[in-house]
């Protein structure tokens, strides 16, 4: 699908607890799409959209989800597995029960391929017609093994030791595998099932052959194939990759030989609904220009206040970890409401006109203000702001410009301000890839190793630290007069900030990258910063930069709820719960599904 293809207007759904998107097509085939889990699924999130796209705009009513626990659904009673296996389930009854279609392809991602085919293991009546089995695992014990050495990369502190971990647990990418479902993992097995998963199938990937040659004794027609460009997909959540090539063989193999006109009017009887529970309620909508939100509402008394919360990186709306959406709604059981976005190019939200990446971009503060705009249309106008790293850079940007927020918490943020020209992707990887620079790891002997195999090249060297060295001239001039006095200074800005009533709280993982630039504009000592700011740094010491630990982030959902308390306004009343806008994208979780 080419970024100048319409995408198929897709609306919300759900499959009992699970959170889904679903887009009407007029063909007789429906198509599901299983994710993987966690940080593998996060980082192919935007890609795994744009394959549903794709699927839809061939005709094919297209499903896709965020299994029970994840992303913005709503958290299981019991067990994750079993409850993934019953999403999965649901969303073939879905499209064979709600859409009308004759026949359902699914499409299964790494672990979600693996549980695709086992939900077929003990399923009655009409499954899976066509399966696209995409590097699936064949055992759970496998899953486990790549993710505990995925863990040890991804999760580490930043001197760079490994992440202590939760007994009988495993974090990987800040998303934790409790105790249960490491158990019921292992007993995960392809090869087990006396039956097929499909009658067709097509399995991409490193070693499938075995499995391959399972299910064609089991009397499948399977097709096989290499799937090159997998890392790109689901190692990076920054700078993924969509595998056109290979979605482009998923796309043609699930939409092949589909035919026929099924009853449109199904789609127009799906009724809207909300997303809720005891404590929060929520409604998806669209504005601005194309974006997608949730606001989570308390279900009960609401305290007037509101949290707009801005993107971490390219981090779909439910945050790294999924720890924006525990948040809303740990916020709603404060009797805060919130609002969870997504900026261009990120999430569900649509492609920058340029196709550049979110990260550091200017204009994308306008995006901030229209959902401002869209919240006080609803009546929930946002008092306070919040964002890590590049959304605290966001965030900073939109409380110097909106004097309708009253307050800004900026978790590990970078920089103020960024120079025009800047090569982002390629500053983000120098910086925010390697806790250690250039100078530091030239002690170790593998650094230099790497340099003579010729894996570093040293003009790269040269050039970052050519960087480095620029960033720290700009930190040692910040605070010269010739700047400071200009209104479009930092200094200048934060002044103005302060003036109208508002504070910036910031607060820093132990020897983040971005503390010296706090220290660069604000001085050293901590009462001056306290002062010019509205409150102190706050430093998280043995903290990583993603608080990938639930104790860390209580620490910061401590300070959030006093920022958000402080930062009320004293001479007016806390206003009366707005009703329910007409219009809006809403969604319904039922326990009962």
């Amino acid at each position: 699908m080419s970024p100048t293809d319409p995408i198929p207007v897709a609306i919300p759904g759900a499959l009992g607890d699970a959170f889904a998107w679903y887009a009407p097509g007029p063909l007789r085939r429906g198509v599901l799409l299983c994710g993987t889990f966690g940080f593998e699924q996060g980082c192919a999130y935007r890609s795994w959209r744009e394959l549903a796209a794709t699927i839809a705009g061939a005709g094919c009513p297209t499903l896709r989800f965020d299994y029970p626990g994840q992303g913005d659904s709503r958290d299981p009673d019991g067990p994750e597995i079993p409850a993934a296996l019953d999403a999965i389930r649901a969303g073939i009854a879905f499209l064979r029960e709600r859409a009308g279609v004759e026949e359902v392809a699914v499409v299964g991602l790494r672990l979600g391929a693996t549980l695709a085919a086992l939900s077929q293991e003990d399923s009655a009546g009409a499954g899976i017609d066509r399966l696209v089995m995409l590097s699936p695992f064949v055992t759970g014990k496998a899953y486990r093994r790549e993710m505990a050495m995925q863990s040890r990369l991804l999760d580490v502190m930043p001197d760079r030791t490994p992440m202590p971990q939760e007994p009988d647990a495993l974090m990987v990418g800040s998303f934790v595998l409790g105790a249960r479902t490491l158990t019921d993992l292992a007993g995960l097995d392809l090869m087990a099932p006396a039956r097929p998963p499909a009658p067709r199938i097509l399995l991409l990937g490193p070693k499938v052959e075995a499995l391959a040659g399972r299910y064609r004794a089991l009397g499948s027609a399977v097709e096989t194939g290499p799937f090159p460009d997998l890392t790109q997909l689901v190692s990076d959540p920054l700078f993924s990759r969509t595998p056109e090539q290979t979605f482009a063989l998923v796309r043609d193999f699930a939409v092949d030989g589909a035919t026929g006109e099924r009853d449109g009017a199904r789609d127009r009887s799906l009724e809207p609904c909300r997303l809720t529970d005891a404590a929060w309620s929520e409604e998806v909508s669209r504005f601005g220009p194309g974006l997608v939100g949730i606001l989570c509402r308390p279900a009960g008394a609401w305290s007037g206040d509101t949290v707009l919360v801005v993107n971490s990186g390219r981090n779909p709306r439910a945050g790294h970890g999924r720890q924006t959406t525990r948040m809303a709604r740990r916020l709603a059981a404060a009797g805060i409401a919130s609002f969870r976005f997504d900026l261009r190019g990120i999430g569900d939200s649509p492609d920058r006109p340029d196709g550049s990446l979110p990260l550091y971009a200017a204009d994308s503060v306008g995006e901030v203000t229209a959902a401002i705009d869209h919240l006080a249309g609803l009546g929930y106008t946002p008092g306070v702001i919040l964002g890590n790293c590049s959304g605290a850079y966001q965030a900073f940007q939109a409380l110097a410009q909106d004097a309708r927020l009253r307050a800004a918490l900026l978790v590990n943020l970078y920089c103020f301000d960024l120079k025009p020209g800047t090569d982002v992707e390629t500053m983000v990887r120098d910086t925010f890839r390697h806790s250690q620079g250039y100078l530091a790891r030239a002690r170790q002997g593998r650094f230099w190793r790497r340099i003579l195999s010729g894996e570093i090249g040293l003009s790269r060297i040269a050039a970052a630290l050519l960087r480095d060295a620029a960033a720290r001239l700009d930190r040692w001039s910040a605070r010269m007069p010739w700047r400071t006095l200009q209104r479009a200074s930092v200094a200048g800005r934060v002044a103005r900030i302060r003036r109208r009533g508002a504070r910036i709280c910031m607060v820093y993982s132990a020897d983040d990258l971005g503390i010296p630039t706090v220290q660069a504009h604000f001085g050293a000592s901590d009462d001056r910063i306290g002062r010019r700011l509205g409150y102190p740094v706050t430093i998280l010491p043995g903290t990583d930069h993603n608080l990938s630990r639930q104790a860390d982030q209580d620490r910061v959902f401590a300070l959030l709820e006093r920022v958000v308390r402080e930062a009320r306004p004293t001479a007016e009343p806390a206003p009366a719960r707005p009703s329910r806008s007409p219009g809006g994208l809403s969604l319904r979780l039922s326990r009962s599904g």
